[in-house]
């Protein structure tokens, strides 16, 4: 198909070129001595009948040996059956025998009186007459509906074959909907491309230079930001644990942040920071008043239990007296019986007071160990929040330098392609001898079954990634002083590398809160 319209559209041009080269040819000498004019005229007559004669034979003698190339063309060129491809048989006066049959993976078909049959690698004339050779003389007994049977011998010229479904194509790359798609005959690129719903520019957007500058431009601020935040509470940590109470409000002078930003942020810090210690001073404050009542209940409970000891003491005296007027007959048994009950009950008061003072003086202890335990259990969780607020800033530093390089590449980048159109570039992946083979496209390139086609969009003069990327690298090792001579993309990086900051390496505090730092944790 495509190789006849390839040779019928170079045979026009060839055509063409030889009317044109013989046009401006003379056929004939010119005349040495001067004609009358009816004889001029005559001889300019004769010459023009003897050119139109001689291109006319020409044009029929080329067409007729270019009409000779081209139809032995499309035969060199024919197509091969393959796996996947689908084969219509039908018999005429037989219709029980018309089915489609699949080729195998073993490039073989299955068809009723011809049982397998290797047609891979066949030209679809091939496997006709093969199949016509094959069922020639058959005999076909055809049951009648009325029960009888009809011996139907099988002629070459009514078997016919013909492919009626070919293998599909597929289309893969920026595309909408890539997948297989159903090949038709004399299918191009272009109806291929149309066929997967055109081009996915949405993609082709999403990846843009410049809209990923822009994408990582926020990103990169929002880090920033994050960097602050973490900074500032480094420094409050430090401060803690250095026992001061104010905050640096320069802490953050050299963060690319508005200085609104920046202000909230030493002010929620410094906020959380008079908390903290406001906090820790009502605690320790409270645990003190607990004390102090503590030691008040003790003196409390430590004097009833000298009152309760000495009550229990009368009432044992006066025990012993009653028993002695008891033997002697002077009293009755109903005063010895209250006696003891008075000392019974005197003893079971101290008791009780005894055991309310030893519970409160242990309560005391506790207190006491807790207060002096609060300053040690908020340094230890000071000191693990410093460790894992440091942990976060190292994450977010190095964030920043990977995010600041991604910046300075895309926004490089974007200033190259920034106007320039889409190419799509078209790969068509063909099935060979050797293997699968590539092939650089066009739009009306034709297709055949079982090809791969790969769709790339490209912006048309951004093909050497490698040098803008050694280009870049060199704009962030070293800034240019002069621009006159240099290729744009350098250019370009080095003017993006400038708006790009650097995250800052100080990141602990000062010297004298480091010091109190290393000192209480050794402590």
């Amino acid at each position: 198909m495509s190789g006849s319209r390839n040779c019928m559209s170079s045979t026009r041009a060839l055509v063409g070129k030889m009317i044109e080269r013989r046009a401006s040819n003379d056929f004939s000498p010119v005349p040495q001595a001067p004609l009358s004019n009816f004889r001029m005229r005559n001889y300019q007559a004769n010459t023009t009948a003897f050119g139109v004669f001689r291109i006319g034979n020409l044009i029929k003698s080329t067409l007729l040996m270019l009409g000779f190339v081209c139809s032995l063309a499309p035969a060199s060129a024919e197509y091969k059956i393959d796996v996947g491809d689908v084969i219509e048989i039908m018999v005429a006066r037989v219709p029980e025998l018309q089915r489609r049959v699949s080729v195998r993976s073993d490039g073989s078909i299955s068809f009723p009186m011809l049982g397998t049959l290797l047609v891979a690698g066949l030209s679809p004339s091939e496997v006709e007459a093969q199949i016509k050779a094959s069922l020639a003389t058959r005999v076909f007994r055809q049951r009648m509906s009325d029960g009888r049977e009809n011996a139907v011998t099988i002629e070459p010229d009514e078997v016919t074959a013909a492919v009626a479904q070919y293998r599909p194509i597929y289309v893969n790359g920026d595309v909408s909907k890539p997948g297989e798609q159903g090949f038709r005959p004399s299918m191009t690129v272009r109806q291929a491309v149309a066929l997967s719903g055109g081009y996915d520019i949405l993609r082709l957007r999403n990846e843009s230079p410049v809209l990923l500058s822009a994408d990582l431009r926020g990103e990169y601020e929002s880090l920033w930001t994050d960097f602050a935040k973490e900074r500032a509470q480094l420094s409050r940590l430090n401060t803690e644990l250095g026992d001061n109470d104010t905050l640096d409000e320069k802490l953050l002078t050299d963060v690319p942040i508005p200085p609104t930003r920046k202000a909230e942020i030493v002010r929620v810090e410094a906020e959380h920071l008079r908390t903290e210690l406001a906090d820790y001073e009502r605690e320790k404050t409270f645990l003190r008043h607990t004390i102090k009542q503590a030691d008040e209940q003790i003196k409390v409970l430590s004097e009833q239990n000298t009152s309760e000891e000495k009550g229990v003491q009368a009432d044992v005296e006066e025990l012993q007296r009653i028993n002695e007027l008891f033997g002697k007959g002077s009293l009755p048994s109903p005063r010895v019986t209250d006696a003891r009950r008075a000392v019974l009950l005197s003893s079971t008061r101290k008791l009780q007071t005894s055991a309310q003072l030893m519970q409160v003086k242990k309560q005391q202890d506790d207190i006491a160990r807790q207060l002096e335990r609060l300053d040690d259990l908020r340094r230890i969780k000071l000191l693990q929040d410093l460790q894992d607020a440091r942990t976060r800033f190292a994450q977010l530093r190095a964030k920043l330098q990977s995010t600041g390089e991604k910046l300075l590449y895309t926004a490089a980048k974007s200033q190259l392609v920034r106007g320039n159109e889409l190419k799509p570039e078209f790969t068509v992946i063909r099935k060979g001898k050797s293997g699968g083979d590539r092939i650089t496209a066009d739009y009306e390139f034709e297709l055949e079954p079982g090809d791969v086609v790969e769709v790339s969009l490209r912006f048309d003069d951004v093909a050497g990634t490698d040098n803008l990327a050694q280009s870049t690298e060199f704009a962030m090792q070293k800034q240019p002083t002069t621009v006159d001579h240099e290729p744009a993309s350098t250019t370009a990086a080095a003017a993006v590398s400038a708006s790009v900051p650097v995250p800052p390496r100080d990141v602990g505090p000062s010297s004298a809160s480091a010091k109190a730092t290393n000192s209480h944790a050794s402590q």
